[in-house]
């Protein structure tokens, strides 16, 4: 016979996350990924910091809406791949979680959708403390949502636009001309032609990480049908193709240290990230499996954030 105590026991139920599933979406988040997108918000930061107009929430702001787009960038590309078979058994060497079965295609698309709701709340907190005339607020209003529909469309979607070549232009525009341009108007209100040339390095690198990214991947993409630059061009003229764009990068940050030239320290410090360039480089040109060049996408993104502080640093110190 139960006792009272007894018959009012009701079983605890368990509502903590199975830690291979907080892997698994760490995973898809592609964290690594972060430092590059942070870096054309930094750079924008960094310049408008040297003309006296740096803002702190506009700064915060910015990078929350920065991360949260990434993600949905990198969510997006998984769910993407997976469905137009990018992501087959043979791409061993950086498996995605989707194509693993780690998450299933519907939680994928339900937190494509969340980061998506998320990216866009943050981008219209930020236009609400950055402007306060409604005209400038609804242009930039139209960027936010082209920069959401170009993170989804990426991969995604009957004709995604990654897989015709046009990844690299959407990268250097977005990572570049847009992040940095903007970020530096978010602060000052103000547009100077000088400050195209870090915005220009910045998009070059970015779109010198997704080169990389392609070469990895040209074999499986090329049976994807994925008609990226690497498999467009083929691999030798891709990795020139990579030179081209670090070497265009520098100089185009060097030339905005001697317009701004103040103090040797500038060209120190413009000129620290360059042997790091050539290691990446060297490195694309003579690794030919897609394993071995995996890490150099890693090294390739935290270059472009150093090289973001060394030409920062150089401006405001």
């Amino acid at each position: 016979m139960l006792t009272s105590r007894q018959s009012t026991f009701k079983p605890q139920r368990n509502y903590s996350i199975p830690m291979a599933q907080i892997k698994a979406w760490l995973k898809a988040f592609r964290l690594r990924t972060l430092p590059l997108s942070l870096a054309s918000i930094l750079m924008g930061s960094f310049l408008a910091y040297s003309y006296s107009f740096f803002q702190l929430p506009i700064f915060v702001l910015s990078v929350s809406t920065t991360i949260f787009l990434q993600i949905l960038s990198n969510l997006a590309n998984d769910y993407g791949d997976y469905q137009h078979g990018a992501d087959s058994q043979e791409r061993t060497w950086a498996t995605r979680t989707v194509q693993s079965g780690e998450i299933s295609p519907q939680a994928m698309l339900n937190a494509i959708i969340l980061f998506t709701l998320l990216a866009f709340a943050s981008g219209l907190a930020l236009l609400y403390v950055a402007f306060k005339d409604w005209q400038t607020f609804f242009l930039f209003l139209g960027l936010g949502l082209l920069a959401i529909l170009a993170a989804i469309a990426y991969t995604l979607g009957k004709k995604p636009y990654g897989y015709i070549g046009l990844g690299d232009i959407s990268v250097f525009i977005f990572f570049g001309l847009v992040a940095v341009l903007g970020t530096f108007y978010l602060h000052t209100q103000l547009f100077l032609w000088q400050t195209l040339l870090p915005a220009i390095s910045c998009g070059l690198l970015a779109t010198a990480v997704l080169n990389i990214n392609n070469i990895r991947d040209l074999e499986t993409d090329k049976k994807a049908g994925k008609r990226s630059i690497p498999v467009r061009l083929g691999r030798e003229k891709a990795v020139y193709y990579h030179i081209t764009l670090l070497s265009i990068a520098f100089l185009c940050g060097l030339a905005y240290v001697m317009l701004h030239f103040k103090h040797v320290i500038q060209l120190l410090l413009i000129f620290l990230p360059l042997p790091l360039f050539y290691l990446n480089a060297k490195a694309i040109y003579e690794k030919r499996q897609a394993q071995l060049l995996d890490p150099h996408l890693r090294q390739m993104v935290l270059t472009t954030l150093f090289f973001v502080f060394c030409l920062g640093l150089g401006l405001i110190l």
